[in-house]
C-alpha cells in the first residue's frame, strides 16, 4: 500500500500518512502540483518556513515500461515566484515506486543554524545532522556517498549554489553510474538549501516492488510502446545518434538559434559546436556517444564526452547548454562548453538559466562575448564560492539584467528563455509566454511540429495555428509528466497511431482500471488549472503572459518579428 512519507524541519520529526483519497489517482507532476497547491500558501516566500518541497514519483514509475523513470520535484520556485514542477532521470523515482513512497513532503525551515542530511528507507525518513560534506561540490558528495553505502543507494544533493539559495540553484540525482542528473530550472535546489539539507540518500532495501493488476496487457502494451519509440526516427535513430544537440543545425537553418544573446537567428561557427561534430568528437575519443539517464531508457539520448586525452568530462551534454554558451554567448569551443557543464553539474546551478544567464552578462560588459575561459573562471571563483557578484549571477538571467540595467533580458516571469528564437518559431514563443513556470520549452515543445514535422506541419513563420499547437501539446506535456515517463515519448505518441494507447494501456493494466484518452487529456487540463489557479494566488496575471518587448525587433534571417496581439495570446486559457 502506498504511503506519503512526510518531514518536519522545524520540530526535525519524520512521519508515514496514508496516501487521502483526493491524492490517490495522481503520479509525478500532477501529485507535486496538486500537493503544493493543497498546502502551500500561494503568497508565502518561496525560501520561508511555509513552503514545501514534494518529490513523487509518476503513475508507471518503478514497472518495466521504457523510459518511466523520471521524478517530479514540486514547490514554490525562488526564481519565478510560480508553481514549479522539475523532473529529473536518475535512480530515484524507480527506487521511490518499489518501496511503496506515494510521495515525499519536507515542510519548515530548521530552528538552529545547522545542515542535516535524511535517508529514506521503507521504514520512513532519519534526519542526521551533517558536516562532512557541507562546502562540498555535488560529485565529492555522490563519491563519499557511494562509498559509505554502496552504488544503489540512490542520492539527492545540492552543491554550492543550493547552500547559498541561489534561486537558479539545482537539485542533483545520481544516475545508474553515479553520473549527474538535474531537477533543474526553478530554483529547487535553493528551496533545499533554505530546508538545510545537504542531501538525501534513499535505501530500496526491502523494497516490496509495483505489483501489476494485469501482468500479461502491461507486457502486451509495453511491448507496443517500446516498438513505436523505437521506430520513430527522432526518438529511436536522431536522438540515439546525436543526442539533443542535433538541434543545432536544424535551428540554425531554420533561423531560429539564437545568437548573440537573441540578437541574431544564426551562428556562423554552428558547425563547430553541432550535434554531429559532437558526435564525432565523442566517438574519437574513446567515450559514449549513447547513455541512458534512468534504468530503462531505451533513447539513449545522453552520452559521455571525454577531454582530447580520453579523461571523462561531462554525461547529459545537452542542446539547451551548448546552444547557450555556444551561439548566444558566441563560444565555439565544445571542450570549454562541455568543461562548463562539468563545473555547473559539480556546484549545482541550472545549465540551462546559467547559459542565457551568461549572454546578458556579455550584454552588459562583465565579459566580452566569446570568452569562453572567462565563462569559466566566473563558475568556479564566483558562483562556485558564492561571492557578491556569483550571488548575482547564481540569481539567473532577470538578475544580472536588473543589476547591471540590461535591456535586452530574455525571461519570462524572471525564467531565461531557451534555446529557440520565439520570433522565427512563433509556437514555442506562445508557449514560453503562457507556461505556468515561466519561460519552458519543455511545457509545450511545439519545435516538433513547427521544426521537425512531427504531428503534421505549423508553420514556424506565422501566427495561425501556433496558439492551439501549444495548448494540445501544453495539455499532454502535463499528462505525460505525471506518469514518470520522459518527454520524448511525445514525438511516437504524435506520430505512431498504436503508441498513445500502449501508454495508456499500460497504467490501465498497472492499476486495473479502464482510463480513456479523454480522461488523460483531462487530467492534462486539470493539473495546467491547478498550477494556474496557484499562480493567481500569488499575484499572476494575463500580463503576466507575455514576452519582453525586445522581441518586437526583427530577428535575421527571415526578419521575423514576435507580433501576437495580448487578446491572441490570452485565447490559449480558453479550455
Amino acid at each position: 500500500m502506498d504511503k506519503i512519507f512526510r518531514v518536519n524541519m522545524t520540530n526535525l520529526t519524520a512521519s508515514v500518512e496514508d496516501v487521502p483519497s483526493k491524492w490517490a489517482g495522481l503520479g509525478g507532476r500532477a501529485l507535486t502540483s496538486t500537493i503544493v497547491s493543497d498546502e502551500v500558501d500561494p503568497a508565502c516566500h518561496a525560501l520561508g518556513k511555509n513552503n514545501k518541497l514534494v518529490f513523487a514519483p509518476g503513475l508507471l514509475s518503478g514497472t518495466a515500461a521504457a523510459n518511466s523513470g523520471r521524478m517530479s520535484c514540486g514547490a514554490k520556485s525562488p526564481l519565478t515566484g510560480t508553481i514549479k514542477e522539475s523532473n529529473a532521470g536518475g535512480t530515484t523515482a524507480q527506487q521511490f515506486a518499489r518501496m511503496g513512497i506515494k510521495a515525499l513532503i519536507i515542510e519548515g525551515l530548521p530552528k538552529e543554524d545547522k545542515f542535516y542530511s535524511l535517508n529514506v528507507t521503507v521504514e520512513g525518513v532519519t534526519i542526521s545532522e551533517e558536516s562532512e560534506l557541507i562546502g562540498k561540490g555535488n560529485f565529492a558528495v555522490i563519491e563519499a556517498l557511494d562509498a559509505k553505502f554502496g552504488k544503489k543507494v540512490g542520492v539527492m544533493t545540492i552543491g554550492q549554489a543550493g547552500e547559498a539559495k541561489m534561486t537558479a540553484a539545482n537539485i542533483s540525482v545520481k544516475d545508474p553510474d553515479s553520473k549527474i542528473r538535474s531537477h533543474g530550472r526553478g530554483g529547487m535546489g535553493a528551496v533545499m538549501g533554505s530546508k538545510k539539507i545537504k542531501y538525501i540518500t534513499i535505501d530500496a532495501t526491502g523494497a516490496p516492488g509495483v505489483k501489476i493488476a494485469d501482468p500479461e496487457k502491461f507486457k502486451a502494451a509495453s511491448r507496443v510502446f517500446s516498438k513505436a519509440i523505437l521506430d520513430h526516427p527522432v526518438s529511436g535513430e536522431g536522438l540515439a545518434t546525436y543526442g539533443t544537440n542535433v538541434l543545432v543545425n536544424i535551428l540554425n537553418e531554420a533561423g531560429g538559434l539564437p545568437t548573440r544573446n537573441f540578437t541574431y537567428g544564426q551562428f556562423d561557427e554552428h558547425d563547430k559546436i553541432s550535434g554531429e561534430t559532437m558526435h564525432d568528437t565523442i566517438v574519437e575519443r574513446g567515450g559514449k556517444p549513447k547513455h541512458g539517464c534512468h534504468a530503462g531508457c531505451i533513447i539513449q539520448c545522453s552520452q559521455v564526452y571525454n577531454d582530447k586525452d580520453g579523461k571523462y568530462v561531462t554525461s547529459g551534454f545537452e542542446y539547451e547548454t551548448i546552444w547557450g554558451m555556444g551561439a548566444d554567448c558566441c563560444v565555439n569551443d565544445l571542450d570549454q562548453i562541455a568543461e562548463a557543464d562539468s563545473i555547473m553539474d559539480d556546484i549545482g546551478i541550472d545549465s540551462i538559466e546559467t547559459v542565457v544567464m551568461f549572454g546578458v552578462a556579455m550584454e552588459a560588459g562583465i565579459l566580452p562575448f566569446g570568452d569562453g575561459e572567462g565563462i569559466l573562471r566566473l563558475l568556479r571563483e564566483e558562483i562556485g564560492k558564492a561571492t557578491p557578484l556569483g550571488r548575482i549571477l547564481g540569481g539567473g538571467a532577470g538578475s544580472v539584467g536588473r543589476a547591471y540595467g540590461v535591456t535586452r533580458v530574455p525571461v519570462v516571469k524572471n525564467q531565461g528563455i531557451p534555446a529557440y528564437d520565439p520570433r522565427s518559431v512563433k509556437g514555442i514563443g506562445i508557449t514560453y509566454a503562457t507556461s505556468t513556470m515561466g519561460a519552458d520549452h519543455t511545457a509545450g515543445y511545439t519545435i516538433a511540429t513547427n521544426i521537425l514535422n512531427v504531428g503534421g506541419f505549423v508553420d514556424p513563420l506565422k501566427k495561425e495555428g501556433q496558439v492551439e499547437l501549444s495548448r494540445n501539446l501544453q495539455i499532454a506535456t502535463a499528462a505525460i509528466d505525471s506518469t514518470g515517463m520522459c518527454i520524448f515519448i511525445a514525438f511516437p505518441a504524435l506520430d505512431i497511431p498504436e503508441c498513445l494507447p500502449a501508454l495508456i494501456d499500460m497504467i490501465n493494466a498497472r492499476f486495473g482500471i479502464e482510463l480513456t484518452g479523454d480522461d488523460v487529456t483531462n487530467l492534462g487540463k486539470s493539473v495546467l488549472k491547478t498550477e494556474r489557479a496557484f499562480n493567481i494566488g500569488a499575484g499572476f496575471t494575463n500580463k503576466d503572459d507575455r514576452l519582453p518587448e525586445f522581441f518586437s525587433e526583427p530577428v535575421a534571417p527571415h526578419n521575423a518579428v514576435w507580433d501576437f496581439s495580448d487578446d491572441e495570446i490570452d485565447e490559449f486559457w480558453n479550455f
